[in-house]
């Protein structure tokens, strides 16, 4: 009789990642309205984006009863030691605890141990899991020396997984689990992965790219049979990544290479119905994926910028409506302008709360056209007015933000190619 594989015990409020479709870790694409968007379509779990150790550090966790979630937030520093006392808390990260609270993995982005540690411990008791960014190849991780810098750092890496084992798993009862891409040679690749699952770690991602190689350039599979062979060996539940794009073909690549689960990423940011099986439908026009994201962008109040950025993802660029879209400046015209009428109501509502005009930009917000003044006969009144320059609070710029702005590239990918760390 053949023995049961052996597998690492799940801690009681964590989740094993076996058998799973997931959404992968992405910049801008992982915020909570994406994740929900996953979620509904059917992900059985997801990544929240890269969140950095130091930007969560010295946050206070709060609940929000107006959108039902728990935040952590900071005033946003604006460059001085001590943020003024009236500037407005900065959101760093939101969790839903009742729509996705026990299917969240936290990605945290880290070099080091203790602050690893220190970062942790503030969101472990809200979500199902703690995973360590290894593989994003840009440089807003990678100069710090986190993301894909971790897979030259072996014995850094094995640190921080074995400090978030040792010091955040058993007082949370989740587990830890990490994100790497595969190395030069398949000896460098399996020599890290039986560092990495002796740790005490109950999943590993592996990406099939290695870190010099662009999203553009198709996954590379070689080493994945031996990958999931190590971590099977171990006990650790092994995902993969790269080039995955619906949950039928997900499927069909963990039976044919032995892994546990899959992760999807460009084709998630796409069309996120992808999560559906052919017999469930397959995917859904944009149209019915845009209004869902929308349903659920303004449940959330989630910040206008990223709600459109990702409406320029989900809406097909030759698509009249791409154009449209791109043009709004608040949920009220997003609604109008792709004929969705009936959420107008809960956009004004959201236009509201947000401050936000739902016509543009507010008065007060308004800069006055000195040009325009002068050529109206307003000469000294266009010589007088002085244009403040706003703080990042009044721009809708916060701590997050600026964290991003550290952390991510300053425009969006060639292509609109997801980021996944």
């Amino acid at each position: 009789m053949a023995s049961e594989p052996k597998k690492v015990p799940i801690p009681r409020n964590g989740v094993d990642y076996r058998g799973k479709v997931v959404l992968a870790p992405m910049v801008r694409s992982g915020e909570l309205p994406s994740r929900l968007l996953a979620l509904h379509y059917g992900a059985d779990l997801v990544w929240g984006p890269e969140t950095v150790d130091r930007s969560m550090i010295g946050t206070t966790r709060r609940f929000n009863p107006d959108t039902q979630t728990i935040e952590w937030t900071r005033k946003p520093s604006q460059g001085a030691k001590a943020p003024p006392a009236d500037v407005k808390d900065s959101v760093i990260y939101r969790v839903h605890p009742e729509k996705e609270g026990r299917r969240l993995v936290f990605q945290l982005g880290t070099s080091n141990p203790a602050l690893a540690v220190q970062a942790a411990r503030l969101v472990a008791a809200d979500v199902a899991g703690i995973d360590v960014n290894a593989g994003c190849p840009k440089p807003f991780s990678t100069h710090d020396g986190m993301g894909a810098a971790l897979l030259r750092a072996p014995d850094r890496l094995v640190a921080i997984l074995e400090a978030l084992v040792r010091d955040v798993a058993p007082a949370f009862g989740i587990g830890v689990s990490v994100k790497i891409r595969i190395l030069d040679t398949p000896a460098e690749t399996e020599a890290l992965v039986r560092r990495l699952v002796a740790t005490g770690i109950t999943g590993l991602t592996v990406h099939c790219r290695t870190t010099p190689m662009r999203p553009r350039e198709r996954a590379v599979r070689g080493q994945l049979r031996m990958v999931a062979a190590v971590c099977r060996e171990a006990g650790v539940a092994c995902l993969m990544n790269g080039d995955v794009e619906t949950r039928d073909q997900a499927l069909d690549l963990i039976r044919e290479y032995g892994v546990d689960g899959a992760m999807i990423a460009t084709q998630a940011e796409k069309n996120p119905s992808c999560f559906r099986t052919a017999a469930q439908g397959g995917l859904l026009p944009w149209e019915d994926v845009v209004e869902q994201y929308l349903r659920y962008a303004m449940d959330v109040e989630n910040k206008f910028g990223n709600t459109k950025f990702l409406l320029t993802q989900l809406v097909p660029g030759k698509s009249p409506a791409y154009r449209r879209v791109s043009a709004c400046k608040s949920y009220s015209k997003l609604c109008e302008m792709l004929g969705l009428e009936h959420l107008a109501d809960r956009a004004r509502e959201v236009d509201a709360s947000l401050d936000i005009d739902p016509d543009g930009l507010s008065k007060k917000n308004k800069k006055v056209n000195s040009s325009a003044l002068a050529a109206g006969g307003q000469m000294a009144e266009s010589r007088t007015t002085v244009q403040a320059k706003k703080g990042l609070a009044e721009r809708g710029v916060g701590a997050h933000e600026e964290a991003e702005a550290e952390i991510q590239p300053a425009a969006q990918p060639a292509g609109g190619m997801a980021i996944s760390a």
